[in-house]
């Protein structure tokens, strides 16, 4: 991993963006990283684009602005590819990765002739399979993960495990779902260029 990994998240008000930069940072920390996660707001509504970051280091962190030039890139809902720049300042060796159906060919015409590597899952379909309803961010925080390498599947797989043990406390019912949810993510990441 390089010394400093950055990232930005893309999303609609309501769908988890957030809180999947925040569960990030929490395993990356579990694993000994230096990090931050943090949202921005524009008008805070449900179903509005907002904005989340994580820095993940080796060693400690001493900027503290927004990520203009990020590593990677991601897009929890493909509808805002029409309306955000979503590759702006988007590093050519890096990634982005799209919740879409979408091919190739039409998702090209919206990232401004973006050289880098280009990423999609499905995370509506392993989400419903998963959890029974449409939850994006636990599959879109596992396709981060896997593109990344911030951190080994089996120590992702543990740190989730303790954290969703926490926050669902009083509902374990939807442990097992999330944890399917991480798992099919990793086998169905796809590159597509």
């Amino acid at each position: 991993m390089n010394d400093l990994i950055e990232i930005r998240w893309h999303g609609r008000g309501g769908q988890g963006a957030k809180t999947a930069s925040l569960l990030l940072a929490d395993a990356a920390f579990n694993t000994g990283k230096y990090i931050q996660g943090f949202p921005e707001y524009g008008p805070e509504r449900m179903g509005a684009p907002i904005t989340a970051y994580n820095r993940i280091s080796s060693k400690p962190i001493t900027i503290h602005s927004n990520i203009y030039e990020p590593d990677f890139v991601v897009v929890v809902d493909d509808s805002l590819l029409e309306s955000v720049d979503v590759t702006a300042g988007l590093k050519s060796d890096g990634a982005i990765v799209i919740n879409t159906t979408k091919g190739a060919n039409e998702l090209k015409k919206f990232l401004n002739n973006y050289s880098g590597d280009i990423y999609t899952i499905d995370a509506k379909s392993i989400s419903i399979d998963a959890l029974g309803k449409y939850f994006p961010n636990t599959p879109m925080l596992a396709a981060i993960v896997e593109v990344s390498k911030i951190m080994s599947e089996k120590d992702f797989l543990e740190c989730m495990k303790e954290s969703f043990v926490h926050k669902f406390a009083k509902k374990p019912e939807v442990i097992e779902g999330n944890m399917k949810a991480i798992e099919l993510t990793f086998s169905n990441v796809k590159k597509i260029n």
